[in-house]
Protein backbone atom coordinates (compact mmCIF):
# COMPACT_ATOMS: atom_id res chain seq x y z
CA UNK A 1 0.00 0.00 0.00
CA UNK A 2 0.95 3.24 -0.93
CA UNK A 3 0.89 6.72 0.91
CA UNK A 4 0.32 9.44 -1.01
CA UNK A 5 0.36 13.50 -0.31
CA UNK A 6 -2.11 15.30 -1.15
CA UNK A 7 -0.47 16.77 -4.80
CA UNK A 8 0.20 12.88 -5.66
CA UNK A 9 -2.96 11.95 -5.18
CA UNK A 10 -4.81 14.66 -7.09
CA UNK A 11 -1.93 14.06 -9.95
CA UNK A 12 -3.08 10.57 -9.62
CA UNK A 13 -6.22 10.85 -10.37
CA UNK A 14 -5.84 13.39 -12.72
CA UNK A 15 -7.65 16.00 -11.11
CA UNK A 16 -6.61 19.35 -9.47
CA UNK A 17 -5.63 19.42 -5.13
CA UNK A 18 -8.79 22.03 -4.80
CA UNK A 19 -11.40 18.95 -6.04
CA UNK A 20 -9.75 16.53 -3.76
CA UNK A 21 -10.19 19.00 -0.64
CA UNK A 22 -13.91 19.64 -1.64
CA UNK A 23 -14.72 15.94 -2.09
CA UNK A 24 -13.51 15.61 1.72
CA UNK A 25 -15.61 18.84 2.39
CA UNK A 26 -18.39 16.95 0.67
CA UNK A 27 -17.93 13.86 2.94
CA UNK A 28 -17.35 11.82 -0.47
CA UNK A 29 -13.50 11.22 0.47
CA UNK A 30 -12.89 10.28 4.22
CA UNK A 31 -10.48 13.33 6.13
CA UNK A 32 -6.99 11.23 5.51
CA UNK A 33 -4.45 10.90 8.64
CA UNK A 34 -2.03 14.06 8.88
CA UNK A 35 1.70 13.13 9.34
CA UNK A 36 3.43 15.49 12.15
CA UNK A 37 4.10 18.32 9.86
CA UNK A 38 0.38 18.57 9.19
CA UNK A 39 0.85 16.98 5.78
CA UNK A 40 -2.21 15.11 4.40
CA UNK A 41 -1.74 11.12 3.85
CA UNK A 42 -3.55 9.32 1.04
CA UNK A 43 -3.20 5.24 0.88
CA UNK A 44 -4.77 3.26 -1.81
CA UNK A 45 -8.26 3.55 -0.95
CA UNK A 46 -8.92 6.64 -1.55
CA UNK A 47 -7.27 6.81 -4.71
CA UNK A 48 -10.07 3.74 -5.99
CA UNK A 49 -12.44 5.91 -4.15
CA UNK A 50 -11.64 9.13 -5.87
CA UNK A 51 -11.07 7.62 -9.37
CA UNK A 52 -14.96 5.79 -9.01
CA UNK A 53 -16.20 9.67 -7.82
CA UNK A 54 -14.95 10.77 -11.22
CA UNK A 55 -16.14 7.85 -13.48
CA UNK A 56 -19.98 8.31 -11.56
CA UNK A 57 -19.56 11.90 -12.25
CA UNK A 58 -18.81 10.74 -16.04
CA UNK A 59 -21.77 8.70 -16.18
CA UNK A 60 -24.15 11.77 -15.01
CA UNK A 61 -24.28 11.27 -11.63
CA UNK A 62 -24.57 14.09 -9.15
CA UNK A 63 -22.45 14.47 -6.10
CA UNK A 64 -25.75 13.46 -3.99
CA UNK A 65 -26.31 9.89 -6.05
CA UNK A 66 -22.49 9.30 -5.54
CA UNK A 67 -22.56 9.90 -2.27
CA UNK A 68 -25.32 6.97 -1.76
CA UNK A 69 -23.38 5.03 -4.12
CA UNK A 70 -21.01 4.57 -1.56
CA UNK A 71 -19.68 2.32 -0.27
CA UNK A 72 -20.61 0.77 -3.91
CA UNK A 73 -22.35 -2.22 -3.96
CA UNK A 74 -23.26 -4.14 -7.21
CA UNK A 75 -27.45 -3.36 -6.72
CA UNK A 76 -27.07 0.31 -5.77
CA UNK A 77 -25.02 0.69 -8.50
CA UNK A 78 -27.04 -1.13 -10.98
CA UNK A 79 -29.94 0.57 -9.50
CA UNK A 80 -28.60 3.79 -9.47
CA UNK A 81 -27.70 3.03 -13.53
CA UNK A 82 -31.06 2.02 -14.59
CA UNK A 83 -32.74 5.14 -12.98
CA UNK A 84 -29.86 7.38 -15.03
CA UNK A 85 -30.91 5.50 -18.16
CA UNK A 86 -34.27 5.95 -17.61
CA UNK A 87 -33.78 9.99 -16.88
CA UNK A 88 -31.81 9.99 -19.94
CA UNK A 89 -34.58 8.37 -22.03
CA UNK A 90 -37.12 10.88 -20.76
CA UNK A 91 -35.01 14.03 -21.64
CA UNK A 92 -34.11 12.25 -25.10
CA UNK A 93 -37.90 11.62 -25.72
CA UNK A 94 -38.72 14.90 -24.52
CA UNK A 95 -35.97 16.65 -26.72
CA UNK A 96 -37.38 14.56 -29.55
CA UNK A 97 -40.91 15.76 -28.84
CA UNK A 98 -38.96 19.65 -29.02
CA UNK A 99 -37.47 18.43 -32.32
CA UNK A 100 -40.40 17.70 -34.07
CA UNK A 101 -42.12 21.29 -33.43
CA UNK A 102 -39.00 23.04 -34.34
CA UNK A 103 -39.77 20.77 -37.52
CA UNK A 104 -43.06 21.81 -38.08
CA UNK A 105 -42.82 24.94 -37.41
CA UNK A 106 -40.02 25.11 -40.39
CA UNK A 107 -41.79 23.45 -42.55
CA UNK A 108 -44.99 25.91 -42.30
CA UNK A 109 -42.20 28.87 -42.36
CA UNK A 110 -41.41 27.14 -45.18
CA UNK A 111 -44.60 26.99 -47.01
CA UNK A 112 -44.86 30.52 -46.42
CA UNK A 113 -47.50 30.58 -43.55
CA UNK A 114 -46.60 33.93 -41.86
CA UNK A 115 -48.74 34.17 -39.59
CA UNK A 116 -48.37 30.73 -38.09
CA UNK A 117 -44.63 31.35 -38.35
CA UNK A 118 -44.63 34.02 -36.86
CA UNK A 119 -46.55 32.76 -34.23
CA UNK A 120 -44.03 30.01 -33.28
CA UNK A 121 -46.29 27.65 -34.89
CA UNK A 122 -49.22 27.77 -32.31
Amino acid sequence: MSVRTIGELAEAAGVAVDTVRFYERRGLLPVPPRTAAGYRQYDDDALDRLRFILRAKDLGFTLAEVDGLMPARFAAVRSAAVAKIEALDAEAAELARVRARLEALVATCDQGDLVTCEALGA
